[in-house]
């Protein structure tokens, strides 16, 4: 058993060292919350939760402390792959609701399992989710004053259980200040795949994610038989070729962590239940 997660990128330029050191101590709190949720439940359940926790955090930019639009809106996506059954689903563009990752795991049941916008929120409220306003007043802030700190953020959680299955999740406020209808890569499979062999969730920019479709790259590689180390080499490689920003965390059907950046710094931490490994 074991699990990886992540926050975003952070940035010593526009976050302070007390910022710094209080998402390294919530991302190992969190991992440490998600590691032991997931003894008793499957890869999917726990980055559900573990993500729901990220979101509750106004540390992130998911959820609770999302970004605002460029219309003065919070408008969020989020994502979830089962490894095992290869089933995806997600929202995008959703407003109102506290944590978009829950009403990704009710739409695993259905048929239409992607949905957007007006239609996300309505099937949230039919659903028993409550209407609820992400705002915090430091985004507001941010907002008025034309600042885009923590403008790459996303959170994500990968996770492999006691049945040797693997999930991952991914979850989003945006960028900040984008077109409205914009799309990123969060509730797509080039920024949150998963199969028996690989689960991946990236953050960073989500034009360059798609374009390069990271996620889905990994894990195909895996699946191929390229150790997940080649795997990220030869994906982030294509990455930089086009000069993206991007981060990605996965774990192999092995139990094998591994963690990427194309530019410093992508915020984790990762536990198997003895080792922490937590972001400089």
């Amino acid at each position: 058993m074991k699990i990886i997660i992540h926050g975003g990128f952070f940035s010593e330029s526009d976050q302070s060292h007390e910022v710094k050191v209080a998402k390294q101590n919530s991302l190992k709190e969190i991992a440490t919350k998600g590691f032991e949720f997931l003894q008793n439940h499957s890869a999917e359940e726990t980055v559900v939760y573990t993500v729901s926790l990220l979101e509750d955090d106004p540390l992130f930019n998911a959820g609770i402390g999302s970004q605002i639009q460029s219309d003065g809106k919070i408008r969020m996506s989020a994502s979830l792959m089962n490894g095992e059954t290869q089933k995806f689903s997600g929202v995008i563009n959703i407003e109102n609701v506290k944590n978009p990752i829950k009403v990704a795991q009710v739409l695993m049941k259905e048929q239409d399992r992607v949905l957007g916008g007006e239609g996300a929120k309505k099937y949230a409220l039919e659903h028993g989710f409550e209407d609820f306003s992400t705002e915090i007043p430091q985004r507001r802030k941010e907002y008025e004053a034309k600042l885009k700190n923590g403008g790459k953020g996303t959170v994500g959680c990968v996770a492999l259980d006691n049945n040797g299955k693997l999930a991952a999740a991914t979850s989003t406020g945006g960028k900040g200040f984008e077109i409205v209808g914009r799309i990123s890569d969060s509730a797509t499979v080039a920024g949150n795949f998963a199969n028996q062999h690989c689960a991946v969730s990236c953050t960073g920019v989500g034009e360059d994610i798609v374009s390069n479709a990271t996620a889905a790259k990994i894990v195909t590689r895996v699946s191929d038989g390229m150790s997940i180390e080649k795997a990220f080499e030869k994906t982030f490689q294509e990455l930089k070729e086009i000069d993206g920003f991007a981060g990605a965390i996965a774990i192999d059907q092995s139990g094998n962590f591994f963690h990427q950046d194309s530019y410093p710094t992508m915020v984790f931490a990762s536990f198997d239940g003895i080792d922490f490994e937590v972001f400089d």
